[in-house]
């Protein structure tokens, strides 16, 4: 008789699983998305001690202001592109699964008749909801966005944001702020320009601010009839200038020192390439560049005389830019005339990086410590 098998025999031993390392926790992700008169931009990032790492980011130039001067309204095939960008915007919100953003529209959505036509439009094609924003936000974003190139030796701060459709300027007192405190206080400026609350620290004031209904695309589409090109833009320069009367410290003369001018636009970014003589262009040796009165000067006196064929063909300033680098450089040249300054700091950021700033601050995710 054969022997009676074990209980069990030959079975196969399971094996014994170790448990799976737990992936470590993922930062939540934040998007800001800005869409602007002449631009569609977005940035996707986690926040990285006090400041964030960007993930992913989109550009793109849609000209949603096109004849908005002369009709009112924006384009149908405006519309059509603008939409057509906000598509692949949605997609990469799907792709990373980002649950906090802000998305929000400037100047042409505010003035245009048919603005709220089209945010519906947008929601029903997109599934993207959009803010459309006051003047006032706009400037407190685009402030906050330039804190950290503020100089700690700088008492008095003129913040410049020329964009599409508007130009929003903000001028800034720091007399009262502690010298390595300065870039901080105008941080807190994100929940507003008003005063410090108890205890929350020093804060910086905001002497006045303004915001002009002329940018780059609005200002060419003003004087586009005029066929000589440095007329063109010796006017808009003039007409610019004659736009900021009301604006406080347009009456007083600033001394350079202690004076700080930053510059957040596409214009000044293409000024500082051009400087630079960059024919590709390079953030790392932009953002941040300091600029006298004289160079930029001499850079807009070097677009003047290329006129429009050089300018075209000029790699410094881009196909997307040639057709309103003068415009932006008239407005540059305006505010340099009433405010000469040895200290122009070009800032690549804007409205994104300040909405990227407000929500991680608001949700308490960022370091109060400035990292080393």
């Amino acid at each position: 008789m054969a022997p009676k098998r074990p209980e069990g025999a030959g079975a196969v031993p399971k094996p014994v699983e170790s448990p799976a390392p737990k992936p470590p926790d993922r930062p939540p992700l934040y998007a800001a998305l800005d869409l602007g008169t002449n631009s569609c931009r977005m940035l996707i990032a986690e926040p990285r001690g006090s400041q964030f790492r960007v993930i992913d980011s989109f550009s793109k130039s849609v000209q949603l202001g096109a004849g908005l001067e002369s009709t009112g309204r924006l384009s149908r095939a405006s519309i059509g592109r603008t939409i057509q960008a906000l598509r692949v915007c949605q997609q990469k919100l799907k792709r990373h699964k980002v649950r906090s953003m802000r998305l929000v529209a400037t100047e042409a959505t505010r003035r245009a008749q048919n603005g709220a036509a089209f945010m519906a439009r947008v929601k029903r094609e997109t599934g993207l909801v959009l803010d459309v924003i006051s003047p006032l936000e706009e400037a407190q974003l685009a402030v906050v966005s330039c804190a950290p190139l503020v100089a700690p030796e700088t008492d008095q701060l003129l913040v410049v944001d020329i964009g599409g459709g508007s130009t929003e300027l903000v001028w800034i007192d720091l007399t009262d702020v502690a010298p390595p405190e300065r870039s901080r206080a105008i941080m807190r400026l994100h929940g507003g320009f008003h005063a410090a609350a108890p205890g929350e620290g020093p804060r910086a004031r905001v002497v006045d601010w303004i915001s002009v209904p002329l940018g780059v695309a609005t200002l060419r589409d003003q004087f586009r009839d005029v066929d000589d090109d440095a007329a063109r833009f010796a006017l808009m320069s003039w007409f610019f200038e004659e736009n900021l009367t009301e604006f406080a410290p347009y009456k007083s003369e600033q001394s350079r020192k202690g004076f700080q001018i930053v510059g957040t636009s596409g214009t000044v970014t293409t000024v500082a390439a051009s400087h630079l003589g960059l024919k590709r262009y390079d953030r790392n040796r932009v953002d941040g560049l300091r600029m006298t009165s004289d160079q930029i000067d001499a850079v807009i006196r070097n677009y003047l005389a290329l006129g429009p064929e050089g300018r075209r063909a000029d790699p410094r300033i881009g196909l997307d830019r040639h057709a309103l680098i003068m415009s932006g450089a008239a407005i540059l040249q305006a505010l340099l005339r009433c405010w000469p300054t040895d200290r122009l700091s070009v800032a690549d950021r804007g409205l994104r990086e300040g909405m990227l700033y407000a929500q991680m601050s608001a949700d308490g995710v960022l370091s109060t410590q400035e990292e080393a």
